[in-house]
C-alpha cells in the first residue's frame, strides 16, 4: 500500500502501543540512515513534533524531516486510523479530538520529549495544542499552518456535503472523494505533482482504511450537544497560557477551509506571534509554498534556540 510513497518518504516508522492499537511515527533520532548525523536526544535541544490533520499523514511533513532531521530531532506522528498507524473500526476506537489528543500526550510522555516545537496543520492544530497545553512544561515553541483551536466559526459547504446523512460516508469511504478532492482543492499557488498526490493518498486505499477520514469530518462540532464542542471551547480558553512562547503563524490566504479570519483569531490572542501571510497559497501550505514555509520555521527555530540557550 505505502510503496507508492517510498521514493519520496523513505523514513522507517517507530511503533507505540496504545490500548491495544499500534500508533506509528517518524523519529529521526531512531533512523539508522542518520548514523553520521548530529541529532541528539539531549533535553536542552529543541525537538520538532509534527502533527497532521485530515486527510494527510506524516508524509505531509517530509520537507521538515529532510531540512532539520540531521540536526534536530523530528517526530512526525500518524494518528490512529491514519498513515502507517493501525486503522481500527469506529467501534474499536472513538476517533474524537480528545482521543487523538490523549494519544499524543502519551507519546510525548513515553519519549520524554523536552523543549518541543509543535508544528501543526488542520486538525493537528487542535490536537497538538491541546496535548501540549497539558504538557506545557515541555513546550518551547509553536508553528501553525492553517488550522483552528476554537469552535468552527462556519462550515465550508465542501465539507458539509461529506457529512450528509446516507450519502456522506459512502462518498468519503467508498469513493474517497474527500481525500481525492484535497490533492487539488487544497492547492492554489501550484499544482501538486502526481507522485506527491499518490503519496498523500497511499494509506487511504480502501473502505476500511478511510475510517479516520470519515470520523474526522463527523467530529467537527456544530452545536453544544456534540462532545468535541466542549473540548474545543476548553482549548480556546487555554490559548492565552501559551502567548509568551515563540509562535509562528504561517498562513495560506487562499485557503477556503481555514480562511484568514481563523488567522485573525490567533493573532488576537497571541499578539506577539510572528505572522507569515502567503497571499496565493492554499490549504496544503507546505506543499503549495515550501520554501516560504521552511524559512518561517527557520526563524521560529532560531527564536526557540535563543530562548532556551541551546545554540
Amino acid at each position: 500500500m505505502l510503496n507508492l510513497a517510498r521514493d519520496l518518504f523513505p523514513h522507517p516508522s517507530s511503533e507505540f502501543s496504545i490500548d491495544g492499537h499500534t500508533l506509528r511515527y517518524i523519529d529521526t533520532a531512531a533512523e539508522a540512515k542518520f548514523a553520521d548525523s548530529k541529532v541528539e536526544k539531549q533535553s536542552d535541544q529543541p525537538t520538532f513534533v509534527c502533527v497532521h490533520g485530515n486527510p494527510t499523514w506524516s508524509f505531509y511533513y517530509r520537507r521538515i524531516i529532510e531540512r532539520y532531521g540531521n540536526q534536530q530531532r523530528v517526530i512526525a506522528v500518524d494518528h490512529i486510523g491514519c498513515g502507517r498507524s493501525e486503522k481500527p473500526s469506529a467501534d474499536a476506537f472513538p476517533y474524537t479530538m480528545a482521543a487523538h489528543r490523549d494519544n499524543l500526550i502519551r507519546l510525548v510522555d513515553e519519549l520524554d520529549l523536552q523543549n518541543v516545537i509543535l508544528i501543526a496543520h488542520d486538525w493537528g492544530g487542535a490536537i497538538g495544542l491541546s496535548a501540549m497545553h497539558a504538557r506545557r512544561e515541555r513546550l518551547a515553541g509553536i508553528g501553525l499552518l492553517n488550522t483552528a483551536a476554537f469552535p468552527p466559526p462556519y462550515m465550508p459547504q465542501r465539507i458539509a456535503v461529506c457529512r450528509m446523512p446516507v450519502l456522506g460516508t459512502p462518498a468519503v469511504r467508498g469513493l474517497n472523494l474527500f481525500a481525492r478532492a484535497a490533492v487539488t482543492m487544497a492547492m492554489s499557488r501550484t499544482k501538486m505533482k502526481p507522485e506527491v498526490a499518490a503519496g498523500l493518498l497511499a494509506p487511504y486505499d480502501n473502505w476500511q482504511n478511510r475510517v479516520a477520514i470519515d470520523r474526522f469530518v463527523r467530529d467537527i462540532p456544530l452545536d453544544d450537544s456534540h462532545p468535541t464542542m466542549k473540548t474545543l471551547r476548553q482549548l480556546e480558553s487555554d490559548l492565552p497560557d501559551l502567548a509568551s512562547l515563540p509562535i509562528s503563524l504561517i498562513w495560506g490566504m487562499k485557503d477556503w477551509c481555514f480562511r484568514p479570519e481563523c488567522l485573525r483569531r490567533f493573532e488576537a490572542v497571541w499578539p506577539n506571534a510572528e505572522v507569515t501571510e502567503l497571499a496565493t497559497t492554499g490549504h496544503y501550505v507546505i506543499e503549495d509554498s515550501p520554501e516560504e514555509t521552511l524559512q518561517a520555521i527557520d526563524s521560529l527555530l532560531s527564536r526557540v534556540k535563543e530562548r532556551i540557550g541551546a545554540e
